[in-house]
């Protein structure tokens, strides 16, 4: 693959990137690695599967992908793990997303607690922490922790995120627009520590499922979808989606139709009646957006299909979990 295709495949999807001319310059290089850390906070959802696919496209790119398994920032962020509940926890967040994607090749996952507990690593923290203010700490972490009541814990976080990227030797790091914040403080830090700044790439959120105003989230049930979710539930919660005819600003459908199910399936095919235009075939987001503002797809033939495509990707992480349902109440209602 050509580096201008590598470019253009890393690039589709993504909201920004941090550069793009130095994205470019790196793909020169013949061994690239990048990573996304996923916080072990809470049950994984769709949205979380929307960034992680990227890293799919960073295989084919031919990219080292390494997934960071973050438990000490789930404890960091307002205990939204407890310390007791980490390992627990890890061990759902990585088996989770192993069995969620089809990867190329299975991604490196490596635990925070393997190497942020280390002497060189907590010097580096400190390090940090003598040329960074309280005021951009917070203005860093403001739109990833929960900074209701701020504790110490959350102003190190991002503090600890920069330093990941060091640690993990890596090239590049992905995450949600949510975390630009952060990533921009990693390319100031890091300089000033004497370690070289990395290329960061910003990925949409998906919309609540409930609608407009707010993204799909762990801490918000009726947001999201499990991966673990039974068939039955998932086919329920696409189906009462918000999903507007002929509206695609903030439509969590066609967001997950573009982001998730295109990128896995290359293609959408749409079951229905002669009378209602019979079955159609789209090859490509651009064509089944075009038609589903023109009102020629149906919001319920789209989320008849979309439902099908979700069950089928996640078949074999909710088979996985449904026989291991003691572990999944180990961890609290919130899983199940």
């Amino acid at each position: 693959m050509e580096n201008t295709e590598k470019l253009e495949l890393i690039s589709r999807n993504t909201e920004e990137i941090i550069t793009r001319e130095e994205l470019q310059e790196l793909l020169k290089k013949d061994k690239i690695s990048a990573y996304i850390g996923r916080a072990t906070s809470g049950p994984l959802h769709l949205g979380h599967i929307v960034s992680l696919s990227k890293m799919l496209d960073l295989q084919k790119a031919g990219i080292e992908v390494i997934i960071l398994i973050a438990d000490i920032h789930a404890a960091l962020d307002d205990q939204k793990a407890k310390w007791e509940e980490l390992d627990k926890k890890a061990e759902y967040t990585e088996k989770s997303i192993e069995l969620s994607l089809k990867w190329i090749k299975k991604p490196k996952f490596v635990r925070g607690s393997e190497f942020q507990l280390k002497k060189e690593y907590q010097y580096d923290v400190l390090r940090a922490s003598t040329f960074t203010t309280v005021e951009r700490a917070i203005r860093a972490a403001s739109e990833v922790t929960r900074m209701k009541n701020p504790k110490v814990s959350e102003l190190i976080y991002p503090i600890m995120q920069s330093l990941d990227e060091e640690y993990l030797g890596v090239d590049i790091q992905v995450g949600g627009r949510d975390q630009r914040h952060i990533f921009g403080f990693a390319r100031e830090i890091l300089p000033i520590l004497g370690y070289r700044k990395r290329v960061e790439i910003l990925l949409p959120l998906i919309t609540s499922l409930e609608g407009p105003g707010k993204k799909m989230s762990s801490s918000s049930p009726n947001s999201r979808i499990k991966v673990h979710d039974k068939e039955e539930s998932i086919i329920q919660k696409i189906n009462n989606a918000y999903c507007p005819e002929g509206v695609i600003v903030d439509n969590p459908i066609l967001q997950i139709s573009k982001y998730l199910i295109f990128p896995n399936f290359g293609k959408v095919y749409i079951e229905r009646p002669s009378n209602y235009g019979g079955n159609v075939e789209y090859k490509s987001y651009e064509e089944l957006e075009k038609d589903y503002q023109a009102r020629k797809l149906h919001p319920k033939d789209l989320k008849m299909a979309v439902a099908k495509l979700i069950v089928e990707l996640l078949k074999e992480v909710r088979e996985y979990w449904e026989k291991r349902k003691d572990f999944l109440e180990s961890l609290g209602p919130d899983f199940l």
